[in-house]
């Protein structure tokens, strides 16, 4: 007798994850989201971020009735196909803040007194010959987060004690004690330091463009902590080859995990492999809301973070 709780999962999960998924749920696994799914009367999916969800896919699953989404973004499913086909869906989000956050002040701080180059500079020891150029204070600057949700709240936050002068732009004011913008040219115009914390999507793609990164200018720098989709990359290779922009540090890419090399010769760059919520901790306790939301489901009780749909 097939279990009336079994869990159709798609995609990898990381060990630690992984573990407490098969600790808590009875699941059929699915490497690929682009294959023909396993025979299975599964009425909810387990999946992450990084599995676009098509409609196709889900025709092949018409039992399929809740989507556990192991990722606070959820621009890899598909919302008007599910909300069509009256399917649930949950997200992970709060529990992932203080990960994203820790990140963004780490690669801030990085790039701007360029700590990856100061330690190849005195591990080649070149201290006893020159002297290291001055790098760059985070105190006093304007710095503009475009996205102020639960995230760019908690990051907004944490960066009031490093005495800088925040605003922000997104869909509409919120009440907050730091300047509104209404919209990213104008944010990112006024601002050294530009923060990238939104969701992906149709909305935000490629919002930062060339026209965005003139307007930061050869003294400011970007932070992407967001999604790949949010950047237009062309015009970010660009911008940081002829030195538009004084540097960028990047969480996202719009094709991971195989970035654009063009990337990988560039300098005042520092890359990181979409590590945001990548703690021990973070991942667990993502892991952990999800399954929560499968549970409501299966007891027909209301999800716990429940996406809701426009």
């Amino acid at each position: 007798m097939i279990p009336a709780n079994l869990v159709l999962q798609i995609g990898f999960f990381p060990e630690i994850m992984q573990v407490q998924i098969d600790r808590r749920l009875q699941t059929i696994a699915m490497a690929d989201p682009k294959s023909a799914p396993p025979p299975n009367q599964c009425t909810a999916i387990l999946t992450r971020a990084s599995y676009p969800l098509s409609p196709a896919l889900l025709d092949q699953l018409p039992n399929i009735k809740m989507i556990a989404n192991c990722s606070v973004g959820y621009d890899n499913l598909p919302l008007t196909y599910l909300k069509e086909r009256g399917i649930l869906a949950s997200n992970t989000p709060g529990v992932l803040n203080d990960a994203v956050c820790e990140l963004t002040i780490g690669l801030l701080i990085n790039l701007l007194r360029q700590i990856p180059e100061a330690h190849q500079f005195t591990t080649q020891g070149k201290w006893s010959k020159e002297t290291y150029p001055f790098t760059t204070s985070l105190a006093g600057k304007n710095v503009g987060i475009v996205g102020m949700g639960r995230i760019g709240q908690e990051l907004a936050e944490r960066l009031v004690p490093f005495k800088v002068n925040l605003a922000y732009t997104g869909p509409k004011p919120k009440s907050l004690p730091y300047t509104y913008f209404n919209n990213i040219l104008e944010l990112a115009n006024a601002s050294d330091i530009l923060i990238l914390s939104c969701p992906g999507g149709p909305e935000t793609e490629k919002m930062v463009n060339a026209e965005v990164l003139n307007a930061l200018g050869s003294k400011g720098f970007l932070i992407n902590v967001a999604r790949g989709t949010v950047v237009n990359e062309s015009d970010l290779i660009q911008a940081l080859e002829n030195k538009t922009i004084a540097g960028a540090a990047l969480d996202v890419f719009a094709n991971e995990p195989n970035p654009n090399p063009a990337f990988f010769k560039l300098e005042s760059l520092i890359m990181v492999p979409h590590i945001g919520s990548a703690t021990q901790e973070t991942r667990l306790a993502m892991t952990n809301l999800a399954i929560d939301n499968l549970e409501a489901f299966f007891q027909q009780k209301p999800l716990p973070t429940p996406i809701k749909f426009t």
